[in-house]
């Protein structure tokens, strides 16, 4: 996997102030930023919010092959086709939360809000999808040749799409502007950098959906996009860059944190339910809400009051299309991707088989599987208590980590860890996790700029590939299905964590090796 000589060069400390320097000005010109960590700056510094520092990011793209690139790309239409028929299939997401309802506050609390407007009926029948599924190089020996194995797959607030693709940018200005000065330089023929189009393409996927409600409806007032957000929010300006592109294209977008659905939005008295966005700059100002991005809600933390689910119940029997819908994103839980990983006997039919068209079978679920890693859950079935045996041996759980059902990052316990977190539980809280065998990934060596400090040496490198996918949740019909962009996410081979706002990972692109 590593190029003839070594990569990324050794550098002299003038010719890393030198490349730091261009990237601090690169990124802060071409909004490649975060609002800075309190470690790096206390909030009485910066009482009014203005700061902004460059996000972490990789001096240099990381080599990756080129085969499990293409491999990662080629099923990304398939994973989207896959995760929206499992958001059709309702029986199917009931058994996997009834598993979950007494030791998952959060997720019943979901599939309650699901079954209120089920019972009322659903205004919007088409559903929005930006997802980002993610993979690590596997390579058991070197003798093996790589291939991707997948960590996970997003169906909400799948992040870094607007950063993704200036950090491609980023590293192509570097190989025409500074790499090749260097005294072991690289030249721009050498640094193999594949296109990247995240920012455009997910853009293009809200577009495309608020194009689909416009044509189908009449509205009373100015159709919009709205992202719901965290507030404060941090990587703001990866998400202003979706914004911006969307406002390009003359679609009106806006912002509103989560907390205050229900102060600035309404749902209109007819039986189209429309979503209604109140203009806090301009009260005389309403919109009508076409599509609702969520890019909070993922998780407990932001629904610390019953107005939060209130909130969230409104959005839902709303007319606006959501992305995701409340059965998309419980389609995204972990337990799912467990389900249809767990390895199965060779006399039962692959879950798959459930969700993909049977003219497609022989090739879709060939191509899915392979980049499935053994995982398991922790339930009472056999094969969950042979994964808890697994999980209490000490020498045998180094092999393995321990994921609950949630997004954003920093919520896995990995190896020798897990047995005694599994025993500061009670045991029949354990079925709400599942256990994951560990992807062995080759090694790689890059430098990470984070809070203005470089860290050089080993590090491990996570591909996500984006897609964007609209469909008609009563006919099943696919009404667009995209791939849409990739993310490289690098952090240091000692970190067991990936998540750059969380402050574990960095940015980074990919080197086609």
């Amino acid at each position: 996997m590593a190029p003839s000589r070594a990569y990324p060069p050794d550098l002299t400390e003038a010719e890393t102030g030198s490349l730091l320097s261009t990237i601090k000005d690169w990124s802060v010109a071409h909004g490649l930023t975060v609002r800075p960590p309190v470690s790096l700056v206390a909030a009485e510094a910066d009482p009014h919010g203005v700061l902004a520092t460059t996000v972490p990011v990789t001096l240099f793209p990381s080599p990756f092959p080129r085969s499990c690139f293409e491999q990662g790309k080629s099923i990304s239409k398939a994973y989207n086709s896959l995760y929206a028929a499992i958001a059709q299939d309702e029986e199917f997401l009931k058994g996997i939360v009834q598993e979950l309802l007494e030791v998952d506050d959060f997720i019943a609390e979901l599939w309650q809000v699901h079954l209120k407007v089920k019972e009322e009926g659903y205004a919007q029948k088409l559903s929005l999808g930006i997802f980002r599924s993610d993979y690590m190089v596997h390579q058991s020996s070197p003798e093996n040749l790589p291939t991707i194995k997948q960590v996970e797959f997003n169906t909400i607030a799948a992040s870094f799409g607007g950063l993704s693709s200036q950090t491609s940018n980023l590293h192509r200005y570097l190989a025409q502007s500074d790499y090749k000065y260097l005294e072991n330089g690289i030249q721009q023929s050498e640094v193999d950098l594949p296109q990247n189009t995240s920012t455009q393409s997910i853009a293009a996927g809200l577009r495309f959906a608020y194009g689909a409600y416009t044509e189908a409806e009449k509205t009373t007032y100015d159709p919009c996009v709205l992202f719901l957000v965290q507030s404060p929010e941090r990587n703001i300006f990866d998400q202003r860059h979706l914004e911006y592109e969307l406002r390009e294209k003359n679609i009106p977008a806006f912002r509103l944190p989560f907390s205050e659905v229900l102060a600035r939005t309404s749902v209109a008295d007819t039986p189209k339910r429309q979503l209604l966005y109140h203009l806090p700059s301009n009260s005389s100002k309403i919109f009508e809400v076409a599509v609702v991005y969520f890019r909070a809600g993922y998780g407990p933390e932001d629904y610390s009051n019953e107005s939060a689910w209130k909130g969230r119940l409104q959005i839902e029997r709303s007319n606006a299309i959501k992305c995701p819908s409340v059965l998309t994103q419980l389609a995204g839980a972990k337990k799912v991707q467990q389900v249809l990983a767990t390895p199965t006997s060779a006399s039962e039919s692959a879950i798959l088989q459930r969700f993909i068209k049977p003219s497609a079978v022989a090739s879709e679920v060939k191509s899915l599987e392979d980049t499935f890693t053994n995982i398991y859950p922790l339930d009472d079935s056999p094969a969950g208590l042979e994964a808890r045996k697994i999980a209490l041996d000490e020498e045998k759980c180094k092999g393995y980590v321990l994921k609950p059902q949630r997004e954003g990052g920093g919520n896995n316990t990995y190896r020798s860890a897990i047995p005694p977190f599994l025993k500061s539980l009670p045991e029949s809280h354990w079925k709400s996790y599942i256990l994951m065998e560990i992807i062995s990934p080759p090694p790689v060596q890059n430098m990470i700029l984070r809070n203005g400090n470089v860290e050089k040496g080993g590090v491990i490198c996570e591909l996500g590939i984006y897609g964007t996918c609209l469909w008609n949740q009563d006919t099943k019909e696919i009404i667009s299905n995209e791939e849409a962009g990739y993310l490289l996410r690098t952090k240091g081979d000692q970190s067991e964590e990936g998540g750059v706002a969380a402050g574990f990972g960095s940015m980074d692109s990919v080197r086609l090796v």
